[in-house]
């Protein structure tokens, strides 16, 4: 297996003159680096409803994240990298077009029908044009079944999971979409006697609802599909987007049941004195601390880890839905607010980039930086003109060291 020539990469964007720039920091079409310079993999992970406070390399007291704060310690932790939003939709928007709130077509999350247009050019469909193979798992969020609102009308090659966010409530749910097409997932039974209406007067969203027979949790599917999608793609380059659907809450399971933090066990926390939705929270932030253990571990085995850019980060601030507080384990950490607040603790994310030899280790920026700046970032990293309407800067200085080149 080939070794990426990424130093080669790296002397490239340190030589390219400033001058050959655009507004946001990227070089131009006819400045775009050699067919045979090999890009780095690019693993962006997103978790739904983590607060700044909920990671211990971030300041967390009670609960352990021992191989997030492993990723942190061999990277870079962003210490004020913004969402783009306080809530799922919008944010997601964001991040996958390079745009502010206020250009993106997904402007919240209700009402519902607010979806990516044709035109909006996606990350996926960027890092395409440099050659990547693209693939995602989890939460969509930004689409309403049937397709076009599918990932794969939007630049992915593949695609597993919920496509719309009120599917994505339910963490066991009858089906899920491969690529398209819905995939059953057997032993999953939704209970049908709730009034949901209550809560939906316009009508029950595809596969939302609350299971009555519980066999299959989405998140170990999630985390098996990534793990796949990597090893098959070895031997190419790779875009993976992991937008994880937890620590969200299952809405609907919170209104009847007053524990909407479903999880398959309550382990490592089961024997804890805390209430039971708060044992559910916490097992998904060690649920989610597994999957990046095992990623990472993962990328190690197949002689990746040099070749591979790995981003962490959450959607926007902490909830207080199904049960859980978020100041039961101070979620939002020093900061003020959650999620739907614009403040602080609504939209500042709990941010780790990890590159083994480029990302110098063990690292702290307080550059600021947000969603819409992930676009221009990998465009740069890969030398694809900035799409038009683009609001965002790169950030690649920042993660390269070369601060005095950031761009503000």
């Amino acid at each position: 297996m080939y070794r990426r020539n990424v130093s080669h990469l790296l002397l490239l964007l340190l030589c390219w003159p400033i001058g050959s720039c655009n507004q946001a920091g990227v070089k131009s079409e006819d400045q775009m680096p050699p067919a045979e310079v090999r890009l780095p993999n690019i693993i962006y992970i997103l978790v739904d409803d983590m607060g700044y406070g909920d990671l211990s390399c971030f300041g967390q007291q009670t609960l352990k994240t021992p191989n997030i704060d492993h990723l942190a310690a061999e990277g870079m932790r962003f210490t004020r990298h913004y969402a783009g939003s306080t809530v799922c939709g919008p944010s997601r928007a964001s991040l996958l077009t390079g745009k502010h709130t206020g250009h993106t077509s997904v402007r919240g999350n209700q009402p519902s029908g607010q979806l990516l247009q044709v035109a909006e050019v996606t990350i996926p469909e960027v890092l395409k044009r440099a050659g990547y193979v693209t693939g995602m798992a989890g939460k969509w969020g930004v689409g309403h079944p049937p397709p076009p609102d599918d990932p794969l009308m939007n630049g992915f090659d593949q695609a597993f999971g919920y496509i719309n966010m009120w599917h994505a409530h339910n963490f066991y749910p009858e089906f899920l979409y491969r690529n398209g097409q819905r995939q059953p997932i057997p032993g999953n039974v939704t209970d049908r006697t709730y009034p949901y209406e209550k809560y939906h007067p316009n009508g029950m969203p595809e596969g939302t609802g609350v299971a009555k027979e519980r066999a299959q949790h989405t998140h170990p599917l999630f985390e098996q599909d990534a793990l796949r999608f990597i090893e098959t793609n070895r031997d190419t380059t790779f875009f993976l987007y992991l937008a994880l659907n937890i620590p969200h809450a299952n809405n609907e399971a919170g209104y009847f049941l007053g524990n909407g933090m479903e999880v398959p066990s309550y382990e490592p926390y089961a024997e804890k004195d805390w209430p039971d939705p708060e044992k559910g929270f916490a097992a998904m932030i060690d649920l989610i601390d597994g999957t990046v253990g095992r990623i990472s571990s993962r990328v190690k085995e197949l002689g990746l880890d040099e070749d591979t850019l790995i981003i962490f980060t959450s959607d926007n601030g902490p909830h207080q839905e199904g049960g859980h507080k978020a100041d039961f384990f101070d979620s939002n950490g020093p900061l003020r607010g959650t999620k739907r607040d614009l403040y602080e603790g609504g939209i500042r994310m709990p941010t780790i980039a990890r590159w083994p030899g480029r990302i110098e280790a063990d690292s702290q920026t307080d550059h600021i930086s947000a969603f819409w700046d992930v676009l221009p970032t990998f465009c740069e990293l890969t030398g694809v003109a900035v799409p038009p309407q683009t609001d965002g800067i790169s950030f690649l200085p920042t993660l390269l060291g070369q601060h005095a080149e950031q761009q503000q």
